[in-house]
């Protein structure tokens, strides 16, 4: 049949039309972030046949739908800043993972799926591209299952194992609305010397995994002037194409995709969705294949680059617990931690402002607090920086860790970091 008429057949100009063809009792995926269709999703509250369903979500850009858990139960693979609250008001559950594992985990969990996903509008040969995503979607696209596709022209085409054909798609819905955008982070003093101490540890010829936020902002700002970079990521960020106009990258170590920077989702700003449309030096991926610990490992001179709440003394890491209470969940980190570990001449860098409250709470601590999760496991780190300096805990001692760590500890808590040290035989 022509792909025209293809087309013309599935789509609907009502949203309300296509989210009716979910029945009761089945699960609802969507992508992450800038990949949720934002008209299918508004959609559902305005259905009334919806019964024992579930959606999952991964970090929503959006506000929490209201839908009543009798007819849809919310589940968060990567809590927001709404689903927080909600989390604890028992509105939304939360599924933890290591994001490269999220696509194993929803086939085995889910049988009955609906897959509900933004693209860029279809082109000449019937395919529709995620854009700006990857992620466990592709994994999830077997024939029994029913694909709502919402086409909006301000997705970027990009290539890679990302697009989905017109054969493939129950129902189109076209919704053209700009993308969500990252907000504007301005630059701290102590964003930009902890930026610096990380810059110094790549080297020319390295191969990069670095995600969004202050921190890696003022990175990117001081590796510029490097060359023969190769990105290697879970998400890219806006200022990835800094690096690319500037020479700093090319791409020349990337295993999965010689000469391509690969990713599984992006997030950032009208400039980056512009430079990946139908850019061929951007390859997105299935998360399971960015983050394979196996691939990661596989990479000479891998740097990965991830943030944390607090460090304790043994060098654990949580990510997600704030006060004991959740806060966000693993993503990434526990995957790119472990690869980097493991990759010949791999660095792995967690880093983090020194305290928290406006100075009152140091982020180096004796031990996790009650209730605190171990993102990342002490033996998976190898470097932490705080804007004090950078600790190296790989291969070493306890006492070794214990001193190191405090010694990049804001200098008004080390006395109280030392007494502790010592009262737990840390330290003489």
């Amino acid at each position: 049949m022509n792909i025209t008429k293809m087309y013309e057949q599935r789509r609907t100009t009502s949203s309300i039309d296509a989210v009716g063809m979910i029945k009761p009792q089945t699960d609802i995926i969507v992508p992450i972030a800038v990949g949720e269709p934002p008209g299918l999703l508004d959609a559902l509250p305005k259905v009334d046949h919806l019964k024992g369903n579930r959606l999952f979500q991964m970090l929503s850009l959006r506000p929490v739908l209201q839908l009543g858990k009798e007819k849809v139960k919310i589940v968060s693979m990567f809590l927001n800043k709404d689903e927080r609250r909600a989390f604890y008001e028992h509105e939304v559950d939360l599924l933890p993972n290591h994001f490269s594992d999220l696509p194993y985990i929803l086939n085995e969990m889910t049988t009955n799926r609906v897959i509900m996903v933004t693209t860029s509008p279809m082109d000449e040969n019937g395919y529709f591209s995620l854009g700006t995503n990857c992620d466990y979607i592709p994994f999830l696209l077997h024939k029994n299952v029913i694909i709502l596709v919402e086409v909006n022209k301000y997705m970027p085409r990009t290539f890679g194992k990302n697009q989905i054909h017109i054969s493939q798609v129950d129902a189109i819905f076209e919704n053209h609305q700009p993308l969500p955008e990252t907000p504007t982070l301005p630059l701290r003093e102590e964003d930009k010397i902890i930026g610096n101490s990380i810059a110094e540890l790549i080297r020319n010829g390295d191969t990069l995994q670095i995600g969004f936020g202050a921190i890696p902002n003022a990175i990117m700002n001081d590796l510029k002037d490097y060359r023969d970079l190769t990105i290697y990521t879970e998400m890219i960020p806006d200022q990835v194409v800094d690096l690319f106009e500037s020479g700093a990258v090319t791409n020349q170590n990337n295993p999965l995709a010689p000469g391509k920077m690969t990713a599984t989702f992006a997030y950032g700003t009208k400039r980056l969705y512009n430079f990946m449309h139908e850019n061929k030096d951007v390859f997105m991926l299935p998360v399971n294949e960015t983050n394979d610990v196996r691939h990661i490992a596989s990479i000479d001179r891998m740097v990965t680059i991830n943030a944390t709440v607090e460090v304790d003394f043994l060098g654990q890491c949580n990510s997600e617990t704030i006060g004991g209470r959740y806060y966000s969940s693993t993503g990434g980190q526990g995957d790119f931690g472990m690869g980097a570990r493991m990759a010949k001449e791999g660095r792995g860098v967690i880093c983090l402002h020194s305290t928290a409250k406006n100075g009152e709470i140091s982020k180096i601590v004796p031990t996790l607090p009650n209730g605190a999760v171990v993102t990342t496991s002490k033996n998976d780190v190898d470097f932490v920086v705080t804007e004090y300096g950078v600790a190296k805990l790989r291969g070493k001692m306890i006492r070794e860790r214990t001193k190191n760590l405090i010694d990049i500890a804001h200098p008004k808590f080390r006395e109280e970091l030392t007494f502790a040290a010592k009262k737990m035989g840390y330290l003489l």
